[in-house]
């Protein structure tokens, strides 16, 4: 039986030594281009990656062997799935593992800018002290709204559980949700009563630049936006705009619509005009694709995804 695995992108060291230990022969290849890989990746059941290039027709095609494709995270969409079932090859990902770093990059996002905290922190440290143009808002009198229920949105409300805020969220291939920590709604009920928008949704073809102006529009309140999703699930543009007419209050952004596939590098940014609105807002925090980017979260990535392998019938 063929049982060898390549490993595309660096990863944690508990996956090569369990695949090891569970029989599997593991093999690297972190500076071989896509193009290289193709003409080997036939000798191999399964692959291990990131986000280090597509997973496309074209290779699967090259792959003639390949029982699995298993991710290191929780988005999917730089793998073609759809043509991966045509060909009977599964795919897995671990958005266990990285749901609690996300849900509290959300709410650390959040407070701060309820809070005022990078405003009054740039201030303070310029000897600026101003105490009434800082005041903060308290999330307990909010209604948050959550669009997408799945690993990372659940942990999410589970984690603002404490503060005493309605918590309402859609998910729109998930039913009868609604639990001690989230009432199960419609857009209806979130263009009418969110006061805060949190983004927890995949990246697809449903979804890219969902939050767009006529999107925004439909808010009856102007809102503050999270988005620890995808970066192309917001038309920056139209964000723009949006804070501009303070229909949008405040954004906490850990992704932009312009970072490459890889997550590790964005376009040249310089004379980008609404990059350079985001960077110099004062209601604006940027952070560099890092909710799910723990200590913690970069070993519990690889253990359950290590164990969805091994559990594998192939």
């Amino acid at each position: 039986m063929n049982n060898k695995v390549l490993l595309i992108d660096t990863v944690h060291e508990i996956i090569p030594e369990k695949l090891k230990k569970s029989g599997f022969t593991v093999a690297e290849a972190y500076k071989e281009s896509k193009i290289e890989i193709q003409k080997f990746i036939s000798e191999y059941c399964g692959i291990v990656i990131r986000s280090r290039f597509n997973i496309d027709k074209e290779f699967i095609d090259c792959a003639k062997n390949l029982k699995f494709i298993a991710r290191v995270g929780a988005g999917m969409e730089s793998i073609d799935t759809d043509y991966c079932n045509k060909k009977g090859i599964v795919c897995l990902n671990s958005p266990e593992g990285n749901r609690d770093a996300v849900g509290e990059h959300a709410v650390a996002m959040l407070l701060s800018l309820l809070n005022n905290l990078p405003k009054a922190n740039k201030e303070m440290k310029l000897g600026i002290r101003n105490r009434e143009e800082n005041r903060g808002s308290e999330l307990g009198s909010k209604v948050v709204a959550i669009i997408g229920y799945g690993n990372m949105g659940s942990s999410f409300a589970k984690k603002l559980s404490g503060f005493g805020c309605k918590v309402i969220a859609y998910d729109k291939y998930k039913k009868n949700y609604s639990n001690q920590f989230v009432k199960e709604t419609d857009y209806k009920e979130i263009f009418e009563k969110a006061d805060i928008l949190s983004l927890h949704v995949p990246l697809t073809a449903e979804t890219k630049f969902l939050v767009n102006s006529e999107f925004i529009a439909k808010f009856k309140k102007p809102i503050i936006l999270i988005n620890t999703a995808r970066g192309q699930v917001v038309k920056t543009s139209d964000l723009v705009d949006a804070l501009k007419s303070e229909k949008i209050l405040a954004a906490g952004l850990d992704v932009l619509e312009y970072e490459d596939a890889s997550f590790e590098t964005t376009i040249d940014l310089k004379d980008n005009p609404d990059f350079q609105h985001l960077a110099k807002s004062e209601n604006v925090i940027l952070t560099p694709h890092i909710a799910g980017w723990t200590y913690e979260s970069k070993t519990k990535l690889a253990e359950i995804l290590v164990d969805k392998i091994i559990n594998l019938k192939i």
